[in-house]
C-alpha cells in the first residue's frame, strides 16, 4: 500500500508538491497579536503556549485520454511552547530590553492518500500515515520595546536550532531539521478609551537542511490584533495575518520552478488577566481560520497563552 502512493506522489509531484519544504515553516502565522509592542514590567516572566492545527490539500491531474489522478494530505499538530524570559530594568538604546528562550515538545499525524483512474473508470488507491511526537527545537529571542505615548513600536530577532526530532524519511515530525533567523518590528496603537490596534511584520531566512540538502525560500510575515477592553480585566477582539514567501525553494525537483507557499488566516480572541497572590496571570484564546493557501496545507489553528510575571504586566500577548 505505501509503495502504491509513493507511485502516485511521484506521478502527481509537480501539482502536488508543498513549498516551504512540507508546508512546515519556522514562524508560526499568528505567532504575535495584539499588545505586541507594549512593554512589560521589569524581571522574570513564565509563557506558555498550547498551539493546535489542523490542515489539509489535494490536487488533482485530469489524462487526455481520460482518466486522471487525485491526492491528497492531512496533518493535525499539537505544541507546547514553554519561553522563560527576562525584562531588563535598566534602558537599552532607550527601550526596554527583553531576551528569552522557547522550549518545545509536540505531535504530529500525517496521512497521505491517492486515487489513479484509468480511461475505462477502473481505479487503485492507497493510503499511508505517520505520527510523530518529542521535543522540537529551541528558538532564541530578543525584543526592544518603547513606548512614546499611546504609541509602541518593537524590534525583534530571532532564531531556531535544529535540536527537534526530525528524520527527513518520515512523513511525520516535530523538527524542522535546519537553521533559521527571524527577526521584524512591531507597533501597537494603546488608546486610554480601552481600543488597541497591533501589527507585526518580520522576515526569516531559511539555512540549507544538511539532511535533504534543500532550502527553504526566505518567509515574509505580517500579524494583526485589534481588541477593545471592558476593563482591565478582560478584552475581546480579532486577529489575523498574511503569510507569504518572497523567494523561491532551492535544490528540490527543479520542473517545479519558481516554488513559493502562502497562506493568510483571520478569527477571534478573548484575553482575561487576574492574579494568584504575588503572581499575575495574563490569559489569551485566538483561533484563525485559513484561506488563499498555495503550495501550502490550510485548514485552522488556535492558541492559549498563559503568561506569569511576578507583577501584572502591561502587555496581554
Amino acid at each position: 500500500m505505501k509503495r502504491t502512493v509513493a507511485v502516485l506522489a511521484v506521478l502527481l509531484q509537480p501539482a502536488f508538491a508543498l513549498a516551504d519544504e512540507g508546508g512546515a515553516s519556522v514562524w508560526l502565522p499568528g505567532q504575535f497579536a495584539s499588545y505586541a509592542a507594549v512593554p512589560g514590567d521589569p524581571g522574570f516572566s513564565l509563557e506558555t503556549i498550547f498551539y493546535v492545527r489542523s490542515a489539509s490539500a489535494t490536487a488533482g491531474a485530469d489524462f487526455s485520454r481520460g482518466g486522471g489522478l487525485l491526492t491528497g494530505l492531512s496533518t493535525n499538530e499539537q505544541y507546547l511552547y514553554i519561553t522563560p524570559g527576562y525584562t531588563f530594568a535598566d534602558p537599552v538604546l532607550r527601550g526596554q530590553l527583553y531576551l528569552g528562550l522557547t522550549f518545545s515538545a509536540g505531535r504530529a499525524d500525517t496521512s497521505v492518500w491517492g486515487v489513479l483512474t484509468g480511461p475505462g473508470g477502473r481505479s487503485i488507491s492507497g493510503a499511508s500515515s505517520d505520527s510523530a511526537s518529542g521535543v522540537s527545537d529551541l528558538y532564541p529571542i530578543a525584543s526592544l520595546k518603547w513606548q512614546f505615548g499611546e504609541h509602541n513600536f518593537m524590534t525583534y530577532a530571532m532564531g531556531s536550532v535544529p535540536t527537534g526530532t526530525y528524520d527527513p524519511n518520515r512523513l511525520a515530525g516535530v523538527g524542522l531539521g535546519h537553521w533559521a533567523a527571524d527577526g521584524g518590528v512591531g507597533y501597537t496603537f494603546l488608546s486610554p478609551s480601552g481600543f488597541e490596534f497591533s501589527v507585526t511584520a518580520g522576515l526569516t531566512y531559511n539555512f540549507v537542511n544538511p539532511s535533504t540538502g534543500y532550502q527553504s525560500g526566505a518567509d515574509a510575515h505580517v500579524d494583526f490584533g485589534t481588541s477593545y477592553s471592558f476593563s482591565d480585566a478582560f478584552y475581546v477582539g480579532a486577529v489575523a495575518y498574511i503569510y507569504n514567501q518572497i523567494s523561491p525553494d532551492s535544490g528540490g525537483n527543479q520542473r517545479l520552478g519558481g516554488f513559493y507557499s502562502k497562506v493568510s488566516g483571520a478569527g477571534p480572541q478573548a484575553g482575561w488577566s487576574f492574579a494568584l497572590g504575588r503572581v499575575a496571570v495574563d490569559l489569551n484564546l485566538r483561533g484563525y481560520k485559513e484561506f488563499a493557501a498555495q503550495n501550502r496545507p490550510e485548514g485552522w489553528n488556535a492558541y492559549l497563552t498563559l503568561s506569569l510575571s511576578a507583577a501584572r504586566p502591561s502587555a496581554k500577548n
